[in-house]
């Protein structure tokens, strides 16, 4: 075994089922005061110092940009934290954030590059809102820096990535949660009470639905110029440093394979992660399978706006649709599934319940309300604040166990993700007829492609004319993480990358 060194580290090969068990071990020395980094640097009265690593375009057209700052705005309203540092590669946005805090009259140090925040010894946790393509690097030389970390979602990239994330929080003893903050609603976890108290009897299957209305982001017919502010190689960090081929850097990343994971790794990471804790599943998938396209976006994007992926999770499965076209009646172009455009739905054999953080209701199976749940979290704004206010109290009390949403669940919800993905990269164009063959032994399948196949028809949009692309079931070892069976090669290499020195994510299982 190599000895650990700061921003990289090797470690000897093991199983799935020892990292578990070495979690286990990890948590209860979680639990013991003043043995690790930082500890002794707070006293109970001292609030944590954090560093904020990615603050997001400004402007994004046809996006949201700006995690960054919308975290700065919830960790600004704890009253134990306090933002000590910022860090962005595109200096003109690190420079505007900066302006904001000394408006405020708040000092705060600022920094390009992360390793040099990472080797500030002043700073206790970060909060990452990077690109997809930097959250496991980043997280890694954090918790080998000494720092606890907020990460947003997708936790990782690919699925290699996730399980060195959980291997390195585990080994170096830190605090990671991941931004999936519906796991701070306490509407759901009330729901998910009263489903697991059998009253509408066993879970039949779990939605997620994502109908988000989207533009497509156009064509450009050669490289164009990179904003003179960025550090283009450090944005590029462990991606390919490709020339830049499409309109805008910013927030655009997220529908280009090499850097981004398409919508069901943006938005739909959050709704799978809920229907996961509605399932009770502590597992990654064994199978998956994806459908859809880049469908009546005449773009130069590549990752699926519309998709339908489907993982066999037993004894009930896990669904998720994807749409973000939307030429026709407005927003009511998206449709609706039971009512709704978002959120989850879960079907038990007596009814359903539908909703999502903010509110939901529970529904016989007639579609008759049986039930409401309101919104009763503790007071703050909503539950962004809620949820690193959860980051921050377990970094005070150095128990895993506290947070709602720790490293391996943010690994099993982007492992979900990116076993459509792969599922969808390695498929092909199939008429419509050859699909509903292959998947006329599932019901949801059947039902979410014909309603889909509805909704693209009435935006203009004909499968008989423009092919979905199909992809097949792949299949994962549960132990090794890795795929096994038919497309395994395939599969698997596309869910490692080759990294760009010095960016390499270390391998820490």
């Amino acid at each position: 075994m190599k000895k650990q060194t700061p921003f990289g580290s090797d470690v000897k090969q093991t199983t799935r089922r020892a990292v578990l068990k070495s979690s286990m071990t990890a948590g209860l020395a979680l639990g013991l005061p003043g043995i690790l980094a930082g500890s002794e640097r707070r006293s109970a009265n001292n609030a944590v110092r954090i560093g904020v690593i990615g603050l997001g375009g400004m402007g994004i057209v046809g996006g949201v940009g700006g995690r960054g700052r919308q975290l700065i705005d919830h960790l600004r309203q704890l009253p134990d934290a306090r933002i000590a540092a910022l860090c962005d590669v595109d200096r003109a946005i690190l420079d505007h954030e900066v302006q904001r805090f000394k408006g405020r009259g708040e000092k705060v140090a600022a920094y390009v590059d992360m390793r040099r925040l990472l080797d500030d010894k002043t700073i206790d946790a970060v909060a990452i809102a990077t690109p997809n393509h930097w959250h496991a690097l980043a997280t890694i030389w954090a918790c080998q820096a000494g720092k606890d970390v907020y990460v947003e979602k997708p936790m990782s990239y690919n699925i290699w990535e996730g399980r060195q994330v959980v291997a390195a929080a585990r080994k170096c003893g830190r605090m990671v949660q991941v931004g999936t903050q519906s796991r701070s609603s306490a509407v759901l976890r009330e729901a998910f009470e009263y489903l697991r108290g059998g009253q509408l009897g066993p879970i039949r299957c779990a939605h997620a639905l994502v109908y988000r209305a989207r533009n497509g982001i156009g064509k450009v017919g050669a490289p164009g110029p990179l904003p003179a502010t960025v550090d283009y190689d450090l944005w590029c960090g462990p991606a390919p440093k490709e020339p830049l081929r499409r309109k805008q850097l910013h927030y655009e990343w997220h529908w280009f394979w090499p850097t981004g994971n398409g919508d069901i790794g943006n938005g739909g990471v959050h709704v799978i992660d809920v229907c996961r804790w509605a399932l009770g599943q502590n597992q990654s998938p064994p199978r998956a399978m994806s459908l859809g396209g880049r469908l009546g976006f005449d773009d130069c994007g590549e990752t699926p706006n519309v998709q339908i992926a489907m993982w066999d999770y037993q004894p009930a499965p896990l669904i998720c649709e994807v749409r973000n076209l939307c030429v026709a009646k407005g927003e009511n172009g998206l449709g609706k599934f039971r009512g709704h455009d978002r959120g989850v739905v879960i079907d038990c054999e007596g009814g359903y319940f539908a909703g999502d953080a903010p509110g939901g209701a529970v529904f016989d199976g007639q579609g008759k309300k049986i039930k409401d749940f309101q919104n009763r979290n503790s007071g703050t704004v909503d539950v962004g604040t809620d949820h690193v206010s959860n980051f921050v109290a377990a970094v005070r009390s150095r128990r895993a166990g506290d947070l709602v949403a720790g490293v391996m669940e943010g690994h099993l919800s982007a492992a979900c993700c990116h076993m459509a993905n792969v599922s969808y990269r390695l498929g092909k164009q199939t008429p419509t007829e050859a699909i509903r063959e292959t998947i006329k032994a599932n019901r949801e399948q059947r039902d979410a492609f014909e309603r889909c196949r509805e909704y693209l028809r009435e935006n203009g949009v004909d499968l008989d004319v423009t092919p979905a692309v199909l992809g097949p079931w792949v299949t994962l070892d549960p132990d090794q993480e890795r795929f096994i069976h038919d497309f395994a090669d395939q599969a698997n290499d596309l869910s490692r990358r080759v990294y760009r020195p010095p960016f390499v994510v270390p391998a820490c299982v």
